[in-house]
């Protein structure tokens, strides 16, 4: 690959005034330009498309040039884990990690050094969301919100989690796509440093603890022209058929779209229902406002790239509406009270990282509409995460097989 100097970015103080005018917010707005490249033999600059805020730009101009809608709305819910103490360490001839929480259940019968231990924690995927003294968190998830308010990123709710040991989510108020991705950034940024000023440590990988409630990051998805929301209308779980279409594109390219949007605490099975929570994609049944209806993805973890992320899911729901792809009945029962022949009629994710990949290189036209994707960022990608993540890990001995095998 040919050496390239990168121009640092910068923000226009003109522009962004403009364009919070022009918008009718009060909020910081960033003009940052992707990255560009200028080579020796190019006079002109030339845009970066490895760039993932790049990607997430095109995908925006993409939606509009469709005609089909000139907004995508997005509404993440990340989870993490606030942690106490964490070690970790990888060798030749070892490999572990050792984690720790104050509220973390195992802790219940811990002798603290005389000072007393005061119970109250949160058993194992009972976290979903006691008050004080159990829910311990309350002050720096407060903390956290009104940080995040201060640098211009909007916050519905907070509260804990499932999982024991400290499990949070803090809801943002959604945005387009673009600014959202900008706004995962800040987030993931505000929430480590005002743990860290605390005292603790936070962590966004999907599945720290086990047996117990891994992070994940359900996305919320909507279509827009100008003040209509596209959503809304008199099919299932009032939806609009260009809403069942978008539906239909994401079922269809979730095998795929794992490879770029992977999750663990997350459904598996690929189907869609209104309230159910073991569909791949739920409709929230909260309110008969238009201006609420959309959709919601359940897949991803909150380890991911919110630029890729977000721009892959619109590409994936224009595909379906360009095509009309039937997303096919809904499932309106518990999909993991299904048995046998029932169950196996319900299509599934991969069960891999490395089956995810192996999608995406079979199925990633779609990504490529609009020249937002490109075959060189969809090629290095794919080839990063197996050389750097899959390869790895199965070079290594897990710890627990020192358990099951060492003595055999």
């Amino acid at each position: 690959m040919n050496s390239t100097r990168m121009p640092s970015l910068r923000v226009s103080d003109s522009t962004a005034r403009a364009s919070a005018a022009s918008s009718g917010s009060t909020r910081a707005t960033c003009s940052c330009s992707p990255i560009r490249t200028r080579h020796s033999s190019i006079r002109s600059p030339q845009w970066y498309t490895r760039d993932s805020r790049y990607v997430a730009a095109k995908a925006e101009s993409y939606l509009r040039s469709t005609g089909i809608a000139d907004t995508c709305f997005v509404g993440p819910e990340l989870e993490f884990f606030i942690l106490d103490s964490v070690r970790f360490d990888q060798s030749h001839n070892f490999g572990f990690y050792y984690l720790d929480a104050e509220e973390g259940f195992w802790n219940s019968g811990k002798e603290t050094n005389g000072v007393p231990n005061l119970g109250h924690k949160p058993r194992f995927k009972e976290g979903y969301f006691p008050t004080s003294p159990i829910d311990s968190h309350q002050d720096i998830r407060s903390e956290m919100a009104l940080t995040l308010e201060r640098v211009g990123v909007g916050v519905e709710v907070h509260h804990h989690e499932v999982a024991t040991a400290g499990q949070t989510e803090i809801d943002m108020r959604r945005d387009t796509l673009l600014r959202m991705g900008d706004d995962v950034l800040k987030y993931k940024y505000v929430v480590k440093n005002v743990a860290k000023k605390n005292g603790k440590t936070v962590t966004f990988m999907p599945k720290p603890i086990f047996n117990d409630n891994g992070s994940g990051m359900h996305v919320h998805l909507s279509l827009w022209k100008g003040s209509k929301p596209l959503f809304y209308g008199d099919k299932y779980a009032q939806l609009s058929p260009m809403a069942l279409h978008f539906i239909g594109g994401i079922l269809k390219h979730a095998p795929a779209l794992c490879g770029m949007t992977p999750g663990f605490e997350a459904p598996v099975n690929l189907a869609y229902s209104k309230r159910n929570r073991s569909a791949a994609v739920r409709i929230p049944m909260y309110s008969n406002n238009p201006k609420a209806k959309r959709i919601e993805y359940r897949c991803p973890d909150p380890a991911c790239n919110p630029y890729l992320t977000f721009a892959a899911l619109l590409m994936a729901g224009l595909d379906g509406v360009k095509n009309k792809i039937d997303p096919g009945k809904p499932l309106d029962v518990d999909i993991y009270d299904l048995e046998g022949s029932e169950l196996g009629k319900v299509p599934t994710t991969p069960g891999s990282l490395e089956q995810a990949l192996k999608n995406l290189e079979l199925d990633h036209d779609f990504l490529m509409h609009g020249k937002v994707f490109t075959e060189d960022l969809i090629e290095t990608w794919i080839e990063y995460k197996i050389e750097r993540e899959v390869k790895p890990m199965q070079l290594r001995p897990h710890p627990y097989e020192f358990s099951l095998y060492y003595d055999v």
